[in-house]
């Protein structure tokens, strides 16, 4: 009895279902979005970085929502009288105010603040990595050049958006960074003071620099930054996801969870969870208590002021450049200030921008790559991206050159000169250690898969010496060591007559990136992976 009414019930359940969905599909494309559920979405934990910075994403956009209820975006200045007893009296902009009404007077104010700022910090954090990620796998090669485009511009958009956000309380601590953000702009020959102007719109520090950074940072930047998301996932969605080289996963096809139940299922966790860190981050980790710094002054600045990590690396690179300067037609050119501050971030980003296709260049590479690398097989490009992090995170450091000096008891200008030494050595060190070490696993690797595991078992021989004990890699492992792509260097070009030196160098490239190589390797088995 019990069984024939729990089928009748499954019965009246599944005709319920039906109509709902036939309703459903009279009136919207339900049923076309069905191959849609079905989309495979990979399952490694590395692939859940991009979506740790879409859900920061998300509680930055909520929580910003809540705070724009109560800031006030002016520069009108207004006599304190709130809650903060140490600061009554005093004299201050009504966007440090009411900042101060947010943090003491309005409930849960202090953790929805605190929780916006360390949900930016992450979602930086986490862009970044998953830059890295996409970078040391070689997902942005054909046909994800675009998409790594969207990404580098996402992170850059990210950054202003960040600074623009920093900077709106108006405390001292976000007042040094706008009136060194004015020294920057005002750097740039010809048109520096005409920018200034425009931004401050008056001299340092105006009354319109609040308003336009909050229209930029609540509207602008974030319609930007949702709009490349949106044509990011669209991107991912049409291109299909990278997997790692395993059986069943070919150049071909993409393998993975489907979206749903079980990647929404994973994914709806991985929020909450984030969300749940956040806000925990936001209740017992006190982060930018503009209440200790006091309102911006243009005769004060705060001691030992150190900018939020995503910035760091500019203000390192001001205070490692020496006191350059060149008159030019009765024009100062102060290098100290052009060259790291605006000629360094834009190399920067502009290599980003062009790797992939340099990458292709020098290569010759021109197909389409679906399963990621592992950065050991790429020991040049592995080697420059580490470089390149050494790089950063030494300008880094030394953006609190004072600190460390101070806290280690160590003369600043020694630090100074040390951090100028280790930005130009670290970097080529780091490149060729990393690659001895790449090349080094793949040897270690290749003897494996000759003469197999160790065992641990060692055993004495009829001469009486010993020898240990080996037994085959297992099916898979040996099958993802033989898939690897190892590509021989470009050919140099023929000798007929007068040879372009552009081809000679794309050559000597090529060979840079691909010469080295791990005594008789096997050759890439991608043709039988690919039907």
């Amino acid at each position: 009895m019990f069984t024939r009414r729990r089928a009748r019930a499954a019965a009246r359940l599944r005709r319920g279902a039906e109509r709902t969905t036939d309703a459903l599909d009279a009136r919207l494309p339900v049923s076309e979005g069905g191959p849609l559920l079905r989309k495979a979405f990979p399952d490694h934990w590395s692939f859940l970085l991009g979506e740790l910075a879409l859900y920061s994403f998300v509680v930055l956009l909520l929580t910003g929502v809540w705070l724009t209820l109560f800031f006030q975006p002016s520069m009108n200045e207004v006599v304190y009288e709130g809650s903060y007893r140490s600061l009554d009296g005093v004299r201050m902009s009504e966007a440090y105010e009411s900042t101060l009404h947010i943090s003491f007077d309005v409930r849960g104010g202090l953790l929805i603040r605190q929780l916006h700022h360390w949900a930016a910090l992450v979602f930086l954090a986490a862009l970044g990595v998953h830059l890295l990620r996409v970078f040391f796998t070689g997902a942005f090669r054909k046909p994800r050049e675009v998409n790594w485009m969207i990404g580098v511009t996402l992170f850059l958009l990210a950054l202003a958006e960040g600074f623009a956000g920093y900077s709106l309380p108006d405390d001292l601590l976000s007042g040094t960074g706008l009136r060194i953000a004015q020294g920057i702009m005002l750097s740039i020959p010809v048109v520096g003071t005409y920018l200034s102007m425009f931004a401050f719109g008056a001299e340092f520090p105006g009354e319109d620099m609040i308003p336009r950074l909050y229209s930029l940072h609540i509207l602008l930047l974030p319609g930007l930054l949702l709009a490349l998301v949106s044509l990011h996932l669209i991107l991912v969605f049409h291109l299909k996801h990278t997997h790692w080289a395993g059986r069943g996963r070919t150049n071909r096809n993409a393998v993975g969870k489907p979206m749903f139940p079980q990647f929404v299922t994973n994914s709806s966790g991985l929020f909450f969870i984030v969300f749940g860190v956040l806000t925990l981050l936001a209740g017992v980790a006190q982060i930018n208590p503009v209440w200790a710094y006091g309102p911006y002054r243009t005769d004060h600045v705060s001691t030992g002021s150190q900018p939020d990590w995503y910035v760091g690396f500019l203000e390192g690179s001001l205070r490692l450049v020496p006191p350059w300067e060149t008159a030019v037609a009765g024009h100062t050119v102060m290098w100290n200030v052009l060259l790291p501050a605006v000629i360094l971030p834009l190399a920067l980003f502009a290599v980003l921008y062009a790797y992939p296709f340099f990458e292709k260049w020098v290569t010759g590479d021109d197909e389409e790559h679906h399963l990621c690398d592992r950065p050991r097989d790429k020991p040049v490009r592995t080697g420059l991206g580490v470089a390149a992090i050494v790089f950063y995170g030494a300008l880094l450091a030394a953006g609190g050159n004072d600190v460390l000096a101070h806290t280690f008891k160590i003369s600043l200008n020694t630090l100074t000169w040390v951090f100028r030494i280790a930005l130009v050595v670290l970097p080529p060190l780091a490149f060729m250690v990393t690659k001895r070490v790449c090349l080094a696993l793949r040897e270690a690797e290749l003897k494996r898969l000759t003469e197999g595991e160790e065992t641990g078992e060692v055993r004495q021989s009829v001469e009486g010496g010993y020898e240990e004990s080996h037994e085959p890699l297992d099916a898979e492992r040996q099958y993802v060591l033989r898939t690897r792509e190892l590509p021989r260097p470009l050919p140099p070009p023929e000798h007929d007559g007068g040879v372009p030196r552009l081809g000679r160098l794309r050559a000597t490239l090529s060979s840079w990136y691909y010469r080295d190589r791990v005594g008789d390797e096997p050759p890439s088995r991608r043709g039988e992976l690919e039907p």
